[in-house]
């Protein structure tokens, strides 16, 4: 079974996540700001990593940039899950190393479909 950390600092992002990753048979765990995150991907990577931008203690890009530059073994799929729309800020991810990009709020279908363009679904 295929795992997922969902780092958010919204309980109820995390939580319908959750849901929805659970109806596509993920395992998933969950991480309330970057900083846990990384601990948790240190400690165990998963297969794919739903990732907020705008956490407390460590920034989604932080995390990111932090998680790229470690010597985690195996190298997790990030889908950035955010509000931030922009273009500067899709290629900033895309350049700190995410794999794909998603809008809040997002349902079912559209995340899925995310997670088959990285090749985890």
């Amino acid at each position: 079974m295929k795992t997922c950390l969902v780092v958010d600092d919204s309980k109820v992002i995390r939580k319908v996540a959750r849901h929805i990753l659970e109806t596509l048979d993920f395992t998933v765990s969950e991480a309330s700001d970057g900083r846990e995150a990384l601990d948790q991907c240190l400690a165990s990577p998963p297969d794919v990593i739903l990732l907020d931008w705008n956490m407390p203690v460590m920034s989604g890009m932080d995390f990111l940039r932090a998680l790229r530059g470690s010597t985690v073994p195996t190298r997790p799929k990030v889908v950035f899950c955010t509000t931030e729309n922009g273009m500067a800020y899709i290629r900033a991810a895309i350049e700190a190393g995410a794999d794909e990009y998603v809008m809040k709020p997002f349902d079912r279908d559209t995340l899925e479909s995310k997670l088959q363009i990285v090749g985890v679904a």
